[in-house]
């Protein structure tokens, strides 16, 4: 019993120091550790409409941070790059070598490498003016929406953006003006997932070649038992680093982007 009570005793006065320092001022000082306060919020109007806008700024720029891996993911280079880097580790079969973190950590840093000068642009155009009050909110999201477009103009299919200009029922643009950037979005993915899925094949061809090339020599020998994976691996391994693979696939990727 003098146990159950010390523990009240602790969970009640934890309650008190979590709890908001206007109800002490209410009530004239610090109440006893054994009497629950009762808290009521006040859901009045505010008399000073900046407070209710500089809360309202805050919740904005909350969700904009916690979608900040979707907008890197659906707007940028990263989808194309993540993918072929992928692609090779599975056509060489090294299966988890490299790690997802290293795989991923070095499409983000290409990822920055290919948007550098399209965030300089954003910086100059929209960021630096807005944060010295030379520029409105608005205009400066128009200003910044504006190189993320063009970026993904370059490497949208004109078939991918009238599909999706025809699935939102939307008359023909007549210039890249006219086009939403809800439906610019998902055309720069689709057409991403396809430049990519393009090159992970054209990857996969010559290690294919090798591993029908090393079972067709098992399948002579009669050494059908033993599984070509085991003997063709070193010699995938061997052709990557003799040919630099790496520096090969990232400038491919990289001036992919032209």
């Amino acid at each position: 019993m003098k146990f159950n009570q010390k523990l009240k005793n602790i969970l009640i006065t934890g309650f008190l120091f979590l709890s908001p320092m206007s109800y002490a001022q209410q009530t004239g000082g610090v109440s006893s550790p054994l009497s629950i306060p009762s808290i009521s919020l006040s859901l009045a109007q505010s008399s000073q409409p900046a407070e209710v806008a500089n809360v309202v700024k805050i919740l904005i720029i909350m969700t904009v941070l916690s979608l900040a891996p979707a907008i890197l993911i659906m707007m940028t280079s990263f989808t194309r790059i993540v993918i072929v880097l992928s692609f090779i580790r599975q056509a060489i079969g090294t299966q988890n070598t490299p790690s997802n973190q290293l795989v991923i950590g070095l499409a983000l840093f290409l990822t920055f490498f290919v948007m550098a000068p399209t965030f300089k642009v954003i910086n100059v155009q929209a960021i630096e003016p807005y944060m010295n009050g030379k520029m409105a909110q608005d205009v400066a999201f128009a200003k910044a929406e504006q190189p993320i477009r063009e970026f993904m103009f370059k490497q949208t299919r004109e078939k991918d953006l009238e599909v999706m200009m025809s699935l939102a029922k939307l008359q023909r643009p007549r210039n890249k003006d006219d086009v939403p950037t809800y439906v610019l979005i998902p055309s720069f993915v689709i057409s991403e997932l396809k430049t990519a899925f393009q090159m992970g094949f054209m990857l996969y061809l010559p290690f294919l070649v090798l591993d029908m090339v090393v079972s067709s020599v098992l399948m002579a020998m009669g050494m059908m038992m033993l599984p070509p994976v085991v003997i063709s691996l070193p010699f995938k391994l061997l052709l990557f680093v003799l040919v630099d693979g790496w520096q090969l696939i990232i400038g491919s990727l990289l001036k992919s982007f032209g």
